[in-house]
């Protein structure tokens, strides 16, 4: 391959990566998934609590009522399943999100980092805006009516 082939491929991947977010970008090539579609059934999005207690941040977007709301669910070290908007109070104009690395979600704008115990605990500034949730039985239930006002961020 040329030098000016490589260089031209080179300023295509920065231009890709730096008008999307790191999740959108994931998804164009194919990377890490992105996140799932998920609708609410009567007002509640219910997710399999074996499909998201690995320890791994498991990201959805919710599609009703006219909103499309992103938001992410994990289970955190010390056994609680924690969930979030994938957008915090600063950065979400940027609509990057989160990244997780080890107990850590990362925002993926200005690369503050942030214990996964502390989500649902710590709000405001740059922390991953909470989102409420309830675990029922083996499931995890989320009311579309807690999620919808999370259209804010996106």
């Amino acid at each position: 391959m040329n030098k000016a082939v490589i260089a031209a491929v080179a300023a295509f991947m920065v231009t890709i990566f730096s008008m999307a977010s790191i999740h959108e970008v994931q998804a164009a090539f194919g990377l890490f998934g992105s996140h799932k579609k998920i609708k609410d059934v009567n007002g509640k999005i219910e997710i399999p609590i074996k499909k998201v207690d690995d320890g791994k941040a498991h990201y959805f977007q919710y599609e009703g009522n006219g909103t499309s709301v992103r938001f992410f669910v994990l289970k955190s070290k010390d056994g609680v399943i924690r969930a979030a908007f994938d957008a915090c109070d600063v950065c979400f104009a940027s609509k990057k999100g989160y990244t997780q690395d080890g107990e850590f979600m990362i925002c993926n704008n200005c690369g503050r980092r942030f214990h996964s115990s502390r989500i649902n605990v710590v709000e405001g500034g740059c922390n991953p805006a909470p989102l409420r949730r309830q675990v029922v039985g083996d499931m995890l239930v989320i009311q579309a009516s807690d999620v919808v006002p999370g259209a804010r961020y996106f």
